[in-house]
C-alpha cells in the first residue's frame, strides 16, 4: 500500500487503530497492542515509529513500539498487572494463552501509561498516578523522573475522575530542556533543565484578585483550577500556551507562569480537548461540554467545534456536518489534533466510536469512520 498523509492513530479502550486514507475512503487498520486499553498514541516523524501508551490494574502498564507503520507491535511492560499474578500462579492457563513472565521494573508504582512524547532524541512517557518516565534508547528502557515523582508539593496533589494522571506532554521544539506536563488534578508543572527541577504554573494573570471557581481542584488563592484537562503550545516564537480547564478555557503567553482567562463567548466552561493551528498561533479549537455533573455533552445535545482566530478573544461555533439533535457525545482530553497542511486538516474522535475530520481548518466536518471502541486519543502523523 502507498503512503499516504496524514495517518490517523487512535487509542482506543479495545487497542490502537491507525486510519488511512484510500481511494474508497477511509482504511481501519486494528485493533492493535492486544486489545489493550491505550489511552494515547504518539507518532515520532525523525525516526518514523508509532508509539503507543496504556493499560489498567488488570493488564498492567506498558508502552508499545511499531517501527513498520503499525503493522506489527512490540511491548515494554513497566509493571504488572492482576493478570500477570493469576497466570503466574496457575501454569494451565499460562499454557492456554501463551503467557510468557517478563521482567517489570516499576511494579507497584505505575498502573498505566496515559500520554506520549518523541522529542530531542527522547521519549517521555507520563503515568498513573502522576509521574513521568523517560526513554533515551527507543524504549530499549525506562527510568523514572524522581524530581517530578518527589516533587514538594505532592502531598497536595488530589485525583481527578479518573485518578492522579500525567495526560498532557507539551515540549519546545528548540530547547530540549523545556517541558510542560499537565497532571490531574495537580496543575500545570514545568521544567527548563532537562527535569532536574520542576516548577508549578498555575497563577492567575490577575492573582490579586484571587478569583474563586466552583470546584475542589479550583484554589481560591490566585490560580487557576489544578484539574488542567489538556495543554497545547503555539508555534512560533514565545512560549505561548493555550489550556482547557475544568472550569474554562486559558491562555499563557509567559509559558504558565500566568493565566488569562478567555472562556467569555462560549456556551459552557467546561470541556476537555483543546488544539492549536500549526501555523498561525492566534487559531484555536475546542469542544465545549454542556458540565461536569450534566452529562458531559455537547450544550443543548447540538454538536459543536468552536474556534477563535483571535487567542481566545472571541469564538465561533462551526456546526456544519456535525449532529445537531440528539447528540451525547463526549469528546475526551487527547481525542483532538490537527495536521501540519497549509489549511490544515482538524480531527476528533467520540466516546461512541466516531472520528470527524475537517479538511478546511474546522469549518465543515465529515464523519469518517464509526463504530470504534471509546476513542480515548487521536494524533496524525505522515506514513
Amino acid at each position: 500500500m502507498e503512503p499516504t498523509s496524514p495517518a490517523i492513530l487512535v487509542g482506543t479502550t479495545k487497542g490502537a487503530f491507525v486510519l488511512r486514507k484510500g481511494a474508497s475512503g477511509w482504511d481501519v487498520s486494528g485493533p492493535h497492542c492486544g486489545g489493550w486499553p491505550i489511552n494515547h498514541v504518539k507518532g515520532d516523524p525523525g525516526t518514523g515509529c508509532i508509539w503507543a501508551g496504556g493499560g489498567n490494574d488488570f493488564v498492567g502498564a506498558g508502552i508499545w513500539r511499531s517501527v513498520d507503520r503499525g503493522d506489527s507491535w512490540t511491548l515494554a511492560k513497566l509493571a504488572k498487572g492482576e493478570m500477570d499474578s493469576w497466570m503466574e500462579n496457575d501454569p494451565d492457563s499460562a499454557a492456554l494463552f501463551g503467557y510468557e513472565p517478563v521482567e517489570t521494573a516499576f511494579d507497584g508504582e505505575v498502573s498505566a501509561i496515559w500520554s506520549l512524547l518523541p522529542a530531542h532524541g527522547t521519549v517521555y512517557a507520563g503515568g498513573k498516578p502522576g509521574m513521568l518516565f523517560r526513554s533515551r534508547d527507543q524504549g530499549a528502557s525506562w527510568d523514572k523522573v524522581d524530581a517530578l515523582s518527589d516533587h514538594p508539593d505532592k502531598a497536595s496533589w488530589n485525583p481527578g475522575a479518573a485518578g492522579l494522571i500525567l495526560h498532557t506532554l507539551v515540549s519546545d521544539p528548540d530547547q530540549a530542556d523545556k517541558l510542560w506536563v499537565g497532571i490531574s488534578a495537580a496543575g500545570v508543572f514545568a521544567t527548563e533543565d532537562g527535569g532536574a527541577t520542576w516548577e508549578r504554573r498555575n497563577r492567575l494573570s490577575n492573582a490579586e484578585t484571587c478569583a474563586e471557581h466552583a470546584h475542589p481542584a479550583a484554589p481560591a488563592n490566585g490560580e487557576t483550577g489544578h484539574c488542567v484537562h489538556n495543554i497545547v503550545r503555539a508555534g512560533g516564537d514565545g512560549d505561548l500556551l493555550y489550556q482547557q480547564n475544568h472550569h474554562g478555557v486559558w491562555r499563557s503567553r509567559d509559558g504558565g507562569r500566568t493565566w488569562d482567562d478567555i472562556t467569555a463567548g462560549l456556551p459552557s466552561t467546561f470541556g476537555f480537548p483543546i488544539a492549536v493551528h500549526p501555523h498561525n498561533p492566534d487559531v484555536i479549537w475546542t469542544i465545549p461540554l454542556n458540565g461536569d455533573s450534566a452529562g458531559r455533552y455537547p450544550p443543548e445535545a447540538a454538536a459543536a467545534v468552536w474556534k477563535s482566530e483571535d487567542g481566545g478573544e472571541s469564538w465561533v461555533p462551526k456546526r456544519a456536518g456535525l449532529p445537531q439533535t440528539a447528540c451525547f457525545f463526549t469528546v475526551l482530553r487527547q481525542a483532538m489534533a490537527t495536521d501540519h497542511a497549509p489549511t490544515p486538516g482538524i480531527y476528533f474522535g467520540t466516546n461512541t466510536g466516531s472520528v470527524f475530520a475537517s479538511d478546511d481548518a474546522g469549518e465543515t466536518w465529515d464523519e469518517i469512520v464509526r463504530h470504534l471502541p471509546t476513542v480515548l486519543s487521536v494524533e496524525t502523523m505522515a506514513l
